[in-house]
């Protein structure tokens, strides 16, 4: 009997570790596939589009890849003071961001959750991972995050991010966002513009930058205050 046991276990440890070998090397595999090809989808992208669907609207996904140097440079700018001020300098992680980000979210008074992903995290979450909270998809995102700073440059890493981020219903990366509330490419959009589209990402389904609300108008204050704040930014 204990030789019975002892060959199951055995055999499951020799399946954990083929899985283990086998989630590298796949993850590993469409990091550097992603380095050089654009994601064509993402896995909000599918979840709002069935959302949408049961909600009684039309299937919807609204994305138009653009390069990097045809994204306006206050797009740019305006992402980095908005999202992740160090993320020239950081290696995927801002662990004092992070701190700050836990040390707000335990506060008995504080109503309001504040993250401390970087660029490089929410590019994770959002071309490789669900969405959702979770210890389990925060590992993953950990991961990935790793793989994107060794594999991808800087500005593959703003290129996948701007182009896959969800800014309204249905509505996914600056190009679509540029020509659906500006009526222009992403290319001309100025400081102000900019600065507006990067206010409502915390909230994309709830704000729009056709319909600022004061608070909104107050981000896009901060968002361009930071934006002279921050030094050259050479990719």
């Amino acid at each position: 009997m204990a030789k019975i046991k002892s060959g199951w276990f055995k055999l499951v440890l020799r399946i954990l570790k083929l899985a283990a070998i086998a989630f590298v090397g796949i993850s590993v595999l469409w990091v550097i596939v992603y380095r050089f090809v654009d994601p064509p989808v993402t896995w909000l992208m599918i979840q709002r589009g069935f959302e949408r669907k049961s909600a009684g609207k039309d299937w919807k996904i609204d994305k138009k890849w653009v390069n990097f140097d045809d994204i306006a440079d206050p797009m740019k700018r305006a992402a980095v003071a908005a999202e992740d001020a160090t993320f020239l300098e950081n290696h995927g992680f801002d662990f004092k961001a992070m701190e700050r980000a836990i040390d707000n979210n335990t506060k008995k008074n504080s109503h309001k959750l504040v993250g401390g992903s970087t660029i490089t995290q929410q590019t994770a979450k959002n071309v490789f991972l669900w969405s959702g909270r979770s210890y389990v998809r925060k590992a993953f995102e950990a991961w990935f995050t790793l793989l994107i700073n060794i594999f991808w440059s800087k500005q593959r890493v703003l290129e996948v991010y701007l182009n896959e981020i969800e800014m309204g219903d249905g509505i996914y990366g600056v190009e679509a966002a540029s020509q659906a509330y500006f009526h222009i490419p992403a290319s001309q959009l100025n400081k102000q513009q900019a600065a507006l589209i990067a206010a409502v990402w915390p909230n994309p389904l709830k704000w729009s930058p056709a319909a600022p609300t004061g608070y909104i108008y107050h981000r896009q204050y901060v968002i361009m205050k930071n934006m002279r704040r921050l030094g050259p930014m050479d990719f």
